[in-house]
């Protein structure tokens, strides 16, 4: 197995600089040929949201398209996909980033009963508890 930085994961997603886009597409395809997947990790996946965000002016909807094509890709290998599907399926119904709803499923899926939270977006999600 190999691993997909962010800045890499970004460039396929984007493909907003030729050279880079033809490196990265050019890893994959050796991983395919390999029969070796590419792991993304949680830090990966919430990094690249918020660069798809904050650089790219991507909005909800561009966000979760992108994170459900990389979920649904068997190219891909994740932390946890059960805690990826329970966070994009609440990212799709909530308010709150699609990092906080990643970190709240993964918790959960560990073990934990709550995650605490300042994030009033987050109030009235049964993963969390917001402390007033």
């Amino acid at each position: 197995m190999i691993a997909l930085d962010t800045n890499v994961l970004v460039r396929l997603l984007v493909e907003d600089d030729a050279d880079q886009f033809t490196k990265a597409t050019a890893v994959l395809e050796r991983a395919a040929d390999a029969e070796e997947p590419c792991f993304i990790s949680d830090a990966v996946l919430c990094e690249t949201a918020w660069v798809l965000a904050s650089r790219y002016g991507a909005g909800r909807a561009e966000i979760l398209a992108a994170m459900s094509e990389l979920a649904g890709d068997g190219r891909y290998a994740f932390d946890d996909p059960e805690a990826l599907a329970e966070a994009l399926g609440a990212f799709e119904d909530g308010r709150a980033d699609f990092a906080d709803y990643l970190i709240g499923a993964s918790a959960r899926r560990r073990g934990a009963r709550t995650t605490y939270t300042f994030d009033r977006k987050l109030e009235n999600h049964e993963s969390f508890t917001f402390l007033r």
